[in-house]
């Protein structure tokens, strides 16, 4: 039998993404306070960024206002126009997450 040789593992593929992570449906159910805080961070994270940056927020329709405010109030108003926040409709299974990233 020939020796087998070690793989590398495969690579995550390349992405520009800033960060992101998925929204617990729960809090988002809640309007947890520690997710408002978060995701006002994530608004004073993106205002942050010295490249045009976008926010992309998948959820649902009637959960947008909440979570768009949220993060707008983390954007100090000097910062606003740099930054373009979009929302897109979760599908069926889909998490719901923000991402932040440079816009293209």
């Amino acid at each position: 039998m020939p020796a087998q040789t070690a793989q590398e593992a495969p690579k995550p593929p390349v992405t520009n993404e800033i960060m992101s992570f998925t929204i617990p449906p729960d809090a988002l159910g809640a309007r947890d306070p520690q997710l408002t805080v978060v995701l006002g961070k994530v608004g004073a994270l993106a205002a942050t960024q010295k490249q045009p940056t976008t926010i992309l927020v998948t959820a649902l329709g009637q959960d947008f206002p909440y979570l768009n405010q949220a993060i707008w109030r983390g954007v100090p108003a000097q910062h606003a126009v740099k930054l373009s926040l979009d929302n897109l409709t979760a599908g069926a299974n889909q998490p719901y997450s923000v991402s932040i990233k440079p816009t293209q």
